[in-house]
């Protein structure tokens, strides 16, 4: 029950985290009035905080499994 509730709130929160973006890009990109320009900012910005996540989860993944053997 711990895990579900555990990966419940990452479900909810992270999407809601990862939609944030740096106060700079933010306030240049809403001065400019391109909102695709800023959409794909905040794509990219999503994307490559993503990477390191997946790639520190594999790994403590596969250190579980090696442990539990």
């Amino acid at each position: 029950m711990r895990r579900f509730l555990i990966g419940f709130v990452f479900t909810v929160v992270v999407p809601q985290v990862g939609a944030a973006q740096c106060a700079m890009c933010r306030a240049v990109l809403e001065s400019e009035g391109n909102t695709t320009a800023a959409e794909g900012v905040n794509d990219g910005i999503v994307y490559l905080m993503t990477i390191p996540y997946i790639l520190v989860g594999v790994l403590f993944f596969y250190i579980y499994r090696r442990m539990k053997k």
